[in-house]
């Protein structure tokens, strides 16, 4: 194995990376907002800011951001975005937008799709923009939206996502009723193993 060069331990470093998230969050949502681009923040920061509602110690961080756009808005979407200094990349058939010429792409706005399905073998298409709220800062997906999102994708990180949302009592077993009958067993799972 390798020997990594490793920086020292410090919490300044901890912090800057959770608000490196949350400046590009908050740039790339108002940068929509101000050219009337309808989109919803979706992923790990939606799941973050639903679990916040009910206990803020239950919030995980999450190293990216996720947003829900439509197609035919895509253009509109990048010429916002650049303006605000993203740059556009499509890598691997997903569209992003790195947060600035030299950004990786952990440091990028990832762009979903609405009403399209984000994989040919998912069960279900992602929602549109329009099952969202208006919050302070930002759009945000709602959460029957998140939860049919999180449980068609259904990765390691989905089922992560999934579980602090059961954790908190934002999803329980009365969802059964409610979810597609196509991810009733993805969410019975998961309340049957809520631990893994």
């Amino acid at each position: 194995m390798e020997n990594l060069a490793y920086a020292e331990v410090s919490w300044e470093r901890m912090n800057n990376a959770v608000e490196k998230v949350r400046l590009r969050l908050l740039r790339a949502a108002a940068a929509l907002a101000q050219a009337q681009v309808p989109y919803a923040v979706a992923g790990g920061n939606a799941v973050a800011a639903w679990v916040s509602r009910v206990d803020e110690a239950a919030v995980r961080n999450t190293q990216d951001v996720d947003l829900l756009l439509r197609r035919t808005d895509l253009l509109a979407a990048r010429q916002a975005l650049e303006q605000s200094g993203f740059v556009y990349r499509h890598v691997a058939g997903i569209d992003m937008f790195l947060d600035g010429p030299e950004a990786k792409e952990r440091d990028a706005v990832h762009i979903v799709f609405a009403t399209e399905k984000v994989r040919g073998d998912y069960v279900t298409a992602a929602p549109d923009v329009t099952e969202a709220e208006d919050t302070e800062t930002f759009r945000l997906l709602s959460l029957d939206a998140l939860v049919r999102m999180k449980l068609t994708a259904f990765r390691d990180k989905d089922r992560v996502h999934l579980r602090d949302l059961l954790e908190v009592g934002l999803v329980d077993a009365s969802w059964l009723d409610h979810v597609p009958a196509e991810l009733r067993g993805r969410l019975q799972e998961l309340l049957d193993n809520p631990e893994g």
